[in-house]
């Protein structure tokens, strides 16, 4: 019978703790079960984003079939969230590689363990699903007092737009100057027209790309 390999991972916050509790636990139920293993240590903060770069050696060799069973002393010292957490079981699953987390006495090689890890992936899309819920109630009610959802209209300097044109510039070269798409500057120019300066007309603003100069019809 091949000897089982295992990866024994722990992590601290921070350098002025230690793996030792973590790790000694870890090796003794290894050696019980006769286990080969190499263990993977991180130092840094769960949050998300965090760099953990023995983690993801760790999963790297699970997915390179270089281990059978991971082992853990809690979830939290080895998941970023409950979704992460679902996420890495999955990808194991996947692979082959077993998933044994100590203080919460999980074992997905155990008919109970894989029942616990389907619970915790119900609640983890259960969760999913009431954060979208709450994005979409929170757009409707922004709806309903008339807020603007999407990225914010872009502000167009009309008056300046005006000058440039009035001195020669093209329309695309005037928004490329302002900094704004051409399309939105010409919407905006027909917006706000310019006031009648005499009976006989008010300044034309073109709506091509040529050159165009402020005068009268």
């Amino acid at each position: 019978m091949s000897t089982v390999r295992a990866a024994l991972y722990a992590r601290v916050s921070t350098s002025d703790q230690s793996t030792a509790l973590q790790l000694d636990e870890l090796r003794q139920l290894a050696a019980q079960r006769g286990w080969l293993v190499t263990e993977y240590c991180d130092t840094g903060s769960g949050r998300q984003g965090a760099s953990l770069p023995e983690r993801d050696r760790l999963m790297a060799d699970a997915r390179a079939g270089r281990l059978q069973v991971v082992l853990v002393w809690r979830f939290d010292r080895f998941a970023r969230s409950t979704r992460d957490l679902v996420d890495a079981l999955e990808s194991l699953r996947t692979w082959g590689v077993e998933f044994i987390s100590l203080r919460e006495g999980i074992d997905t090689s155990t008919p109970t363990g894989k029942l616990v890890f389907t619970i915790i992936a119900a609640l983890a899309e259960f969760e999913r699903c009431l954060i979208v819920e709450r994005v979409k109630a929170g757009l409707e009610a922004a709806r309903r007092r008339g807020v603007r959802a999407g990225r914010p209209r872009a502000v167009v300097p009309v008056a300046r737009a005006r000058e440039l044109i009035a001195n020669g510039m093209s329309l695309r070269a005037c928004a490329q100057r302002l900094g704004v798409d051409p399309h939105t500057l010409r919407r905006s120019l027909r917006r706000n027209p310019l006031p009648e300066t005499t009976p006989e007309g008010r300044m034309d603003v073109g709506c091509d790309d040529t050159t165009n100069k402020g005068g009268t019809k």
